[in-house]
C-alpha cells in the first residue's frame, strides 16, 4: 500500500452557514486554493498549504474550520459547492502529514502588504452580535430612507439607503459592514444567504445621535463577466420602500478602521461603491472638525468611476470645504476625454503623497472592485521610490502598523 492512501490531513474547510460571501478570503488567499459559484466559498486541499494568511481578515470567522481527514477522502471542491452546512468530524486513524511549505515563501503579489491589524488608536469594534450559529438571531431594521445617489437616466443605478434599529443596539464603526438576508429562496429551494454592504455612515449614525445607519447599494445588472444578472440582495435594497422592514446580521469587521488619534492623516482611494466606508470616514471627521478637532490633518480622497454621472455622492462632495479634504476625481469612460484610473492621479501627487507614506501618522485605505487593488499598491510603490524611500521597509511598516487596508470584491 502506497503511503500516501494512509496519509491523514488536516483539511482547511469554510463553513457555509456563517460565510457572508465577502470574498476576503479569495482574495488574501496567496496560492489560489479558494474559489467560489453563486452560493459557497470553498478550499481546495490539494493547492491550500494551511498558511493561514486567508484567517485573520475573515469578518465572521467561518473560514477558521478544519476536519481531520483521509487525504485520499479530502472533501472535494464540488462537494462543498453543495454543503449548506459543515459535515461532522468522523473519527480518523493515523499521523496528521506535516503541513506544506508555507505561502511566505510563495510569490506574493503587490497587494500582500494589505494589513489585517486596525490602526493601533482605532475604537474598539462589536462584531458579530447578530446573525446564525449561536449568535443572537438576525435583528429586523425599517427603512427610514432611500433615495438615488448616482444620475437619473443613466444604467448604474446606486441607492442611500437608511435602516433603522430602534431600541436594538446595532454599534457600528467606520469601515465596518452588515449582512442584509434577502427575503425568499434561490432555484434550489433554499434560504437566500446574506450579502454584505460597508456601512456609509460615521459612528454616531446616519443622523447623529440616532440608532441608525446608511449603506450605499448599485443594482447589478450584470456579472463580472458582462453577462446579464439581475442582484437578489442588491435589486431588493435598491426597491425597498420606506417604512419596509429588513434581517440583518453582524456587524462586521475589526482591521478596515479609521484611527483615532487626533493627529492623523487618512489617504482614501476607491472606485463606485467602495466609497461607502470613505464617506463614513469623511463625515466622521467633519463633524469632529465642527467640534473643533482634527485641524490641520490631511485627508486626501481619490475616486474614480466610469463617467461623472456614475460616481456616487458627486454633488454633496462638491460641497465640502476645500481646506478640508483634497479630492480627486478619476473618469475612464468621458467621451472625448482619455481614460484616466485612481493610480495615474496618485502619480501626479507624488509630491504629497510620498511624506505621507514615510508618516507614521498617515493611513490609506482602498476600496472597490478587485482590478483596482494592484494598480494602486504600484502606484504607490511608484510614490514611495519617487520620494527616495526604501518601498520594501515601507511596505513592510504599512502592514505592520496597520496603515494600509484593502477591501476589494
Amino acid at each position: 500500500m502506497d503511503a500516501s492512501d494512509v496519509m491523514v490531513i488536516r483539511q482547511h474547510l469554510i463553513d457555509p452557514e456563517i460565510c457572508i460571501r465577502c470574498n476576503t478570503c479569495e482574495a488574501t488567499c496567496p496560492v489560489g486554493a479558494i474559489t467560489h459559484d453563486d452560493r459557497n466559498y470553498v478550499v481546495d486541499a490539494d493547492k491550500c498549504n494551511l498558511c493561514m494568511a486567508c484567517v485573520p481578515p475573515c469578518p465572521t470567522g467561518s473560514i477558521d474550520n478544519w476536519r481531520t481527514v483521509p487525504k485520499v477522502q479530502a472533501y472535494s471542491v464540488a462537494e462543498q459547492l453543495l454543503w449548506d452546512e459543515l459535515p461532522a468530524q468522523q473519527a480518523v486513524e493515523g499521523t496528521v502529514a506535516d503541513a506544506p511549505q508555507a505561502a511566505a515563501d510563495a510569490q506574493a503579489s503587490p497587494a500582500a502588504v494589505g494589513a489585517t491589524l486596525p490602526p493601533w488608536s482605532a475604537a474598539h469594534a462589536y462584531t458579530n452580535l447578530y446573525g446564525p450559529k449561536g449568535r443572537e438571531a438576525s435583528i429586523t431594521a425599517t427603512v427610514v430612507g432611500n433615495v438615488r445617489v448616482t444620475a437619473v437616466g443613466h444604467e448604474y443605478d446606486t441607492h442611500h439607503v437608511v435602516l433603522d434599529f430602534g431600541q436594538l443596539p446595532f454599534p457600528v464603526l467606520e469601515g465596518q459592514s452588515i449582512g442584509i438576508v434577502p427575503p425568499g429562496t434561490d432555484a434550489s429551494g433554499r434560504p437566500h444567504h446574506a450579502r454584505q454592504y460597508s456601512v456609509a455612515s460615521p459612528r454616531n449614525g446616519e443622523r447623529p445621535g440616532y440608532n441608525n445607519l446608511s449603506l450605499t447599494v448599485k443594482r447589478v445588472l450584470e456579472d463580472h463577466q458582462g453577462r446579464p444578472v439581475r442582484g437578489v440582495a442588491s435589486n431588493y435594497v435598491c426597491d425597498l420602500q420606506v417604512g419596509a422592514q429588513v434581517q440583518v446580521i453582524g456587524p462586521f469587521g475589526t482591521s478596515f478602521l479609521m484611527p483615532n488619534h487626533p493627529k492623523s492623516h487618512i489617504v482614501m482611494i476607491c472606485t463606485g461603491t467602495g466609497s461607502a466606508p470613505m464617506r463614513a470616514m469623511t463625515e466622521w471627521r467633519r463633524r469632529l472638525r465642527q467640534s473643533g478637532k482634527f485641524d490641520g490633518c490631511k485627508l486626501m480622497l481619490f475616486f474614480g468611476a466610469r463617467t461623472q454621472e456614475e460616481l456616487p455622492y458627486f454633488g454633496p462632495l462638491q460641497n465640502l470645504p476645500k481646506d478640508f479634504i483634497d479630492i480627486h476625481f478619476a473618469f475612464s469612460r468621458t467621451p472625448g476625454a482619455p481614460k484616466r484610473y485612481v493610480q495615474d492621479l496618485m502619480r501626479e501627487r507624488a509630491a504629497d503623497l510620498g511624506p505621507l507614506l514615510a508618516d507614521p501618522n498617515a493611513y490609506f485605505y482602498v476600496c472597490g472592485l478587485k482590478a483596482m487593488e494592484e494598480g494602486v499598491v504600484l502606484a504607490l510603490r511608484d510614490v514611495a521610490q519617487q520620494a527616495g524611500l526604501d518601498w520594501n521597509g515601507v511596505a513592510a511598516a504599512l502592514q505592520r502598523e496597520g496603515r494600509l487596508h484593502l477591501e476589494t470584491y
